[in-house]
């Protein structure tokens, strides 16, 4: 069992039957009364953040994780077949562990895998920042970029996201898999 004093950020820890990631965490030593830990958690299953405060010392059940890089390799039907880097063993992953970040998931993506001690899936993490080309949009006029409007996009992924109206078919875009917003066209 560890304690308070083990806190670090990304720490996972079994709190309330569930498994939380500390995103924050500080240490409070008042004048008067004794220490304590105010910390932010993050939950891995649902991704809600909670704001919680320890007593210092006070024992929490650390989780062991590993942290495995997987290489994206197609969609059969409602799960994804992910292959390991090192070992090259396939493995089947529902879509559920995505939380619908997988339509920004292209071939040979690297994504990583959170087990523990058994192998079991805790959370799939996808790269943040994602470059895919623009398959289908309408046509932008000129003089339409003076304003805000944005137009949908779908993507090489199929995925539809909305751009600024100067986006073009065959422009390769940098795409926020978190949001699922359009953050710029990437350079050639």
């Amino acid at each position: 069992m560890s304690d308070t004093s083990d806190f670090r950020n990304g720490l996972i820890i079994k709190f309330k039957n569930g498994l939380y990631t500390i995103t924050e965490f500080q240490h409070v030593k008042p004048g008067k009364g004794g220490a304590f830990v105010r910390t932010k958690l993050k939950n891995l299953q649902n991704g809600k953040v909670l704001d919680n405060t320890f007593r210092a010392g006070e024992s929490v059940d650390v989780v062991r994780v590993e942290r495995k890089k997987y290489q994206f390799l197609y969609r059969d039907g409602d799960q994804l077949v992910l292959m390991d880097n090192e070992t090259y063993e396939q493995l089947n992953v529902q879509k559920d562990y995505f939380d619908g970040q997988d339509q920004f998931l292209k071939e040979s993506e690297e994504v990583e895998l959170l087990l523990d001690d058994d192998d079991n899936i805790i959370t799939v993490e996808i790269p943040i920042f994602v470059q895919l080309e623009v398959k289908e949009t309408e046509p932008g006029f000129k003089g339409d970029t003076a304003t805000n409007v944005m137009k949908p996009a779908t993507l090489e992924t199929g995925a539809v996201i909305n751009v600024p109206l100067f986006v073009n078919i065959g422009e390769v875009l940098k795409v926020d898999t978190r949001t699922g917003e359009y953050v710029e066209r990437v350079k050639n």
